[in-house]
């Protein structure tokens, strides 16, 4: 008898029968960036259709991407003030901290995750305490841990450490217990490279580092053995997500841990890849629809159970005016 895989692909019908991923909007997280001020709505020049929003004005962004069916967003901060330490992560009337307040009292039912870092709080711009030129590892512990907290105490769901400092995961769950935030999870940016495609998010958050690089705390691209290394340890300590960051040149990486852990696991479609996207889609070189579909189908197929990505709301709202993708 002949083969025939042909006939699992003879209409619409029985491709959607047999199917074996989709992209679902409980599957997306949206990231937004909160400034410090008011009135504020500032376009993000290298990624056309994202904007730094003042908390006053993040609500109308919420409210739409909630009407569309996004449950779940990613919380950044714009700072006004910076230190050599950073000590506006953990302040009272920490920006974040703010927006979360303020989207709860509306959506007491969405998730909020608090991304966990100070590079958008130091005046050097880098994720840790500096000494002699050299980011601290043990030193900056205890000052995201107290960003962690500041953020449970808000009501933030879950905090998202992306510091890549060893030992970071145990250090903030341990503190998040002693002080009774039994409910509140970790998602670990366990396997983050040291990538160019983060370059228009720095842009959006003003956080580039203000002298060498992070190549000293995040990860080797060339590495993907490591990767399972900071996973495994990631796990260990606690974290309740994984993640592997960027995504799409890193889709090796993703599957190898998908294999390997049970953990919900999380990809994080970075700016650099939506940037690409839009200015490709602008200059008519590509269907936009069609290949954020397939980008995100990608990531999906290698094992991601989340995905993190400045295309949400557009996908969602393609979604809504019932576009096929």
């Amino acid at each position: 008898m002949r083969l025939r895989l042909r006939r699992l692909r003879t209409s619409e019908t029985v491709r959607d029968l047999v199917r074996e991923n989709e992209v679902r909007l409980a599957d997306l997280i949206y990231p937004v960036f909160a400034a410090e001020g008011s009135g504020i709505r500032n376009p993000v020049a290298s990624m056309p259709g994202i904007y730094q929003f003042s908390v006053d004005m993040l609500m109308p962004e919420i409210d739409r991407a909630v009407a569309l069916g996004i449950r779940a967003f990613l919380l950044f901060g714009i700072p006004l003030h910076k230190d050599e330490t950073g000590s506006g992560a953990w302040a009272e009337d920490n920006v974040v901290a703010a927006a979360i307040r303020a989207v709860k009292r509306k959506y007491p039912e969405v998730v909020l995750i608090a991304d966990i870092c100070l590079c958008e709080y130091t005046s050097h711009g880098h994720c840790g305490l500096i000494h002699d030129g050299c980011i601290m590892n043990d030193e900056t512990l205890p000052l995201l841990s107290r960003m962690a907290v500041t953020m449970a105490e808000a009501g933030a769901d879950i905090v998202a450490p992306s510091d890549m400092m060893d030992g970071r995961i145990g250090y903030i769950r341990d503190d998040l217990d002693r002080r009774g935030f039994f409910g509140v999870s970790v998602m670990a940016y366990s396997a983050k490279f040291a990538s160019a495609y983060y370059s228009p998010f720095r842009d959006a958050a003003h956080s580039a580092p203000s002298f060498g690089d992070r190549k000293s705390y995040q990860m080797d691209p060339a590495n993907g053995r490591e990767a399972l290394r900071e996973l495994a340890e990631d796990a260990a300590e606690g974290a309740d997500y994984l993640m592997v960051k960027p995504a799409l040149a890193y889709l090796d990486v993703l599957k190898e841990a998908r294999q390997n852990f049970r953990l919900p696991l999380v990809t994080y479609n970075v700016s650099g890849e939506y940037a690409m996207v839009k200015a490709a889609s602008a200059a008519g070189y590509i269907d936009e629809k069609r290949i954020v579909h397939e980008n995100l189908l990608a990531m999906k197929r290698a094992g991601a159970d989340l995905i993190i990505s400045y295309h949400a709301l557009d996908y969602a709202q393609w979604l809504s005016e019932g576009q096929r993708l």
